[in-house]
């Protein structure tokens, strides 16, 4: 028999990955994602997730999905277009249109594949597709998608957007400038303003991925654009339902012009079963939480604000972070994932990221508070932070 099957120029891959000693095993969770959680057997504080609100295990959401499931199935069945659109798929996207203060919503079944369908959906041929060079893998794989032409700009510079503007105007029919709305590795927050302003004044449309921005930024987590009072000045605001909602899926919301195009041309949503309805009643009871009250949000910053000024007044570099994002920069990569080993062994989970994902010498454990977190846990971590930033002489 060929040994084809063998697959050997992965296994030489493989081998690759373990001689750069990246190479890793996921780590796996045997219960709820929660502010503590029992990691590999054993139980430790949980400073890695994205459930910024702690809705992912919340009750509330929890009794949402049990409920959708007994009315419509564990599956929606097929595709938007054939049989798989509920009414309580149309019910999320005018809950969010409402929520987010914009004419529409039009969902997905991820955050990612949001990007990669709706980039390539409201770009062409003749487009020019201007990037920050620091936004998130799925508007650059969204991005590829198009078959419009691309460029980046440096990160959150403006001067150097204006020139990429004033250079290209004529010789593109539409530019669309994409940005995060809150990048996701240092926690800053993007020039919204600034862009807009610059998108008008060049007649380019705007684009944000609010990914970090959700449930965090803005009225009771109405995100970046709320934050900044831009409402009807960005044309495509993207969201997801994975992260501070606690769920899964994404959603773009903007004018009743784009949903009804999106409708037609995302092909995630074209070729791919919708949300299934446990998933879609949990994120609906999520917003109506939202809606009801800022209690979520105002936890969430409040642990944020302690967290963070605890370690800095250990002496632990922060880096610029302007949201509940809490990056502790080591540096050296070897010496960061060696810090977030040791911290695992005393008892907090927080993953290392080093290079690629971040550039070279700026690797860092990325800390997650949530509002689930209590100040005792919060207060046994920064110990934990301490204890292990003295044994591995980080701290004088």
């Amino acid at each position: 028999m060929s040994n084809v099957h063998e697959l050997n120029f992965l296994k030489e891959k493989i081998q690759g990955l373990k001689d750069d000693g990246v190479y890793r095993k996921l780590p796996v969770l045997g219960g709820a994602n929660d502010s503590e959680v029992i990691l590999d057997g054993k139980k430790v504080i949980n400073l890695s997730s994205n459930n910024y609100l702690g809705f992912a295990n919340h009750p509330r959401l929890k009794k949402a999905a049990i409920e959708a499931v007994e009315k419509y199935g564990a599956g929606a069945g097929a595709v938007r277009t054939i049989v798989g659109n509920m009414d309580i798929h149309e019910e999320l996207e005018g809950l969010l249109a409402e929520f987010k203060r914009e004419e529409a919503a039009f969902i997905y079944q991820s955050g990612f594949n949001c990007n990669a369908g709706t980039i390539q959906a409201i770009t062409e041929k003749g487009d020019l597709i201007i990037s920050d060079e620091l936004n998130h893998a799925s508007i650059i794989d969204g991005s590829r998608l198009s078959k419009a032409d691309k460029t980046i700009y440096k990160h959150s510079d403006i001067d150097h957007l204006e020139k990429v503007l004033k250079e290209n105007r004529d010789k593109y029919n539409n530019i669309l400038i994409i940005t995060d709305g809150v990048f996701s590795m240092d926690g800053d927050i993007a020039k919204l303003p600034e862009i807009v302003e610059l998108a008008e004044k060049y007649e380019a449309m705007t684009y944000v991925d609010d990914a970090h921005g959700s449930g965090v930024l803005g009225e009771s987590g109405r995100g970046t654009v709320d934050h900044f009072n831009l409402h009807g000045r960005v044309d495509f605001s993207i969201g997801t339902l994975s992260k501070a909602i606690g769920v899964v899926g994404g959603y773009v919301a903007g004018s009743e012009t784009m949903y009804q195009w999106l409708n037609h041309r995302a092909r995630p949503v074209l070729f791919s079963t919708s949300l299934p309805p446990a998933a879609v009643g949990a994120i609906m009871e999520a917003i109506r939480m939202l809606m009801e009250s800022t209690e979520y949000t105002d936890r969430l910053w409040d642990n944020a604000k302690y967290f963070k000024s605890k370690l800095g007044k250990l002496g632990f570099d922060t880096g610029h972070s302007e949201t509940p994002i809490t990056p502790v920069i080591i540096g050296d990569e070897a010496k960061t994932m060696e810090f977030s080993r040791k911290l695992l062994e005393n008892g907090v989970f927080v993953s290392g990221i080093v290079f690629p994902t971040v550039p070279r010498g700026t690797g860092r454990v990325r800390c997650m508070v949530t509002a689930a977190h209590t100040k005792e846990q919060l207060d046994k971590a920064v110990e934990i932070f301490e204890k292990v930033g003295k044994e591995m002489n980080i701290l004088g």
